[in-house]
């Protein structure tokens, strides 16, 4: 293996344990000497990967975030599948999900020298965006839904956020029943909304 590929190989570990450390122990429980101690790395091994730990937080979004648009290329899978997957990639791990906007959210202010990182985020996004933004157009019309598009997708993003606020809520938690009937209850509430559209549009 040359030095780059090693480079690379050791950067997906970094960030993989980094993830692991900070949905275990939250925030304030991340240090990057903890960090450096799981991997049996120096600490300045870390700082050649990134600069800072506001820095590692947003690799750790944008690693996210890439996974989502690689995950929304599949052309093999229909609209209804894209969007299981999608619900269920933030509803299994609705910790990540949650911690994950609260950071970008505190990053967007109080971060520096970061503004390139939400760039770079922002350009995903948007990439994904145009890919489902088209994908949902064309389902919409193909079940001649009334719904618009921007409509539904603010609907799924809300209940898919709500979704993961709930599992992940320690007092919601003692009321919560399975959490995989849960799961699949909010899928299917997202994928009938539009066809539930359609019906009240033809009763009125």
């Amino acid at each position: 293996m040359d030095r780059q590929a090693q480079f690379r190989a050791r950067e997906a570990l970094i960030f993989q344990v980094a993830e692991q450390l900070l949905l275990e122990n939250g925030e304030s429980g991340m240090t990057l000497d903890a960090l450096a101690a799981e991997l049996d790395l120096a600490k300045g091994t870390l700082y050649k990967h990134f600069q800072s730990k506001d820095e590692l937080y947003m690799l750790l979004i944008i690693r996210n975030e890439q996974m989502l648009l690689e995950m929304i290329k599949d052309t093999e899978k229909e609209f209804p599948e894209h969007l299981a997957f999608f619900m269920l990639h933030h509803l299994h791990h609705p910790e990540r999900t949650v911690l994950f906007h609260q950071i970008e959210e505190r990053l967007s202010t109080t971060g520096q020298g970061i503004h390139h990182l939400f760039h770079e985020l922002y350009q995903v996004r948007k990439q994904r965006l145009r890919i489902i933004i088209r994908m949902t157009d064309q389902y919409l019309a193909d079940i001649e839904s009334q719904m618009s598009g921007r409509d539904y997708l603010a609907s799924i993003w809300s209940i898919t956020h709500g979704g993961a606020a709930i599992l992940n809520s320690s007092f919601y938690q003692r009321y919560l029943g399975s959490r995989d009937t849960l799961r699949v209850a909010l899928i299917d509430q997202a994928l009938l909304m539009p066809r539930h559209a359609q019906s009240v549009e033809l009763r009125a």
